[in-house]
């Protein structure tokens, strides 16, 4: 009986660590984010900094934090640089320039090998909805090269249900600038990996809510899954927030008068966990935790002003980690390593 009895708990304990999300975490240039990496290094399954661009032309440029890599090195840590677009002209420019995509492709390889990496990440974004196909076929070009030499790559996507523009002026904006370009279907039969980035749901051109609302989260999510294997497939968590505020009037040209005119200008700002929690104590904001969309939030007054503040506590990030061991996709991606709730490191277990 005792026999048994060990043999089910050890079965289960090993059901549970097969079905442990990846933890990738994105990591930039900051010292928050490089101290926030050399302080959870143990925890993390893949490192993804941002440490390189390509320009219409070919040419990649960047470069390793050497601190970064050698604590990598003696963990034996994948690391897997972004590599992204310096915008929508010039990444236009590079699809089309064959000689371009030939350069940028083998200075990935020469940087992967000169320093350890698995791969590549592709973070190509704000790219036209009539891209879409060439965009497919230099993932497969690039996926095809680095393959062969025995190295990775991985994709950024933002995410795209329903799959077309929506009736309004922004969701026929958000379309053809950023959901539209991205074939689902066709990248995860040519990449390792597809980072689907829930988020961000609200930014600064929209009104205050929640960076990645629930419904809307497992809506992509689901969406995603249609067509691509779940072992291809991680799930975007921010580990940041917005902070919406009145911000001051701004003089813009009416079309009709052509007269300067003032407009109004209602701001929002990028903002991590912890100065989010700075703006709370200073100005008596309450953290409320919204039961529909799965996330924390408050505002406070400042100037006799309300400001808004949406972000990721431990409990949100928590209810999306489940969402990805659920769904039983490869694992998560965080954006970014320095901004989030430092209670998420007690919910992740140790790299194995």
């Amino acid at each position: 009986m005792i026999l048994r009895l060990i043999l089910v708990v050890l079965a289960v304990v090993s059901a549970q660590a097969e079905t442990r999300p990846v933890a990738l975490f994105y990591m930039t240039d900051s010292p928050d984010s490089v101290w926030s990496f050399l302080a959870h290094s143990g925890k993390i399954g893949m490192l993804v900094p941002t440490w390189y661009s390509v320009d219409a032309n070919g040419l990649v440029y960047g470069g390793p934090n050497h601190t970064v890599m050698e604590v990598a090195r003696k963990q034996n840590l994948p690391v897997m640089p972004i590599v992204a677009n310096a915008g929508k002209d010039a990444l236009h420019a590079l699809l089309i320039n064959v000689t371009g995509q030939k350069a940028m492709i083998a200075a990935l390889i020469r940087e992967s090998k000169n320093n350890s990496y698995v791969g590549f990440q592709f973070d190509f974004e704000d790219i036209s909805w009539t891209d879409r196909d060439a965009l497919s076929a230099l993932v497969k070009e690039t996926a095809d090269a680095l393959h062969a030499e025995g190295l990775q790559l991985s994709i950024a996507t933002v995410p795209n249900a329903p799959g077309y523009p929506g009736k309004g002026g922004f969701a026929k904006w958000i379309y053809e600038d950023w959901r539209g370009a991205y074939d689902l279907k066709a990248l995860a039969q040519f990449v390792d990996l597809i980072c689907l980035m829930t988020y961000d749901q609200n930014t600064r051109w929209t009104p205050p809510g929640p960076v990645a609302g629930w419904d809307w989260t497992v809506e992509n999510l689901d969406y995603a899954l249609k067509i691509v294997p779940k072992e291809k497939l991680s799930l975007g968590i921010p580990v940041y927030g917005y902070h919406w505020y009145a911000g001051a009037p701004i003089m813009r040209e009416d079309p009709a008068t052509k007269k300067m005119t003032e407009q109004p200008n209602i701001a929002a700002d990028y903002i991590s966990t912890p100065e989010v929690l700075l703006f709370a104590r200073e100005f008596n904001g309450v953290p409320q935790w919204d039961a529909v969309d799965h996330t924390a939030w408050f505002y406070i007054y400042r100037d006799q002003m309300r400001e808004w503040f949406f972000y990721t506590d431990t409990r949100t990030f928590e209810d999306r980690y489940k969402l990805a061991q659920e769904r039983g996709v490869e694992g998560f991606c965080s954006w970014v390593l320095g901004s989030e709730d430092p209670g998420i490191w007690d919910l992740l277990p140790d790299r194995k």
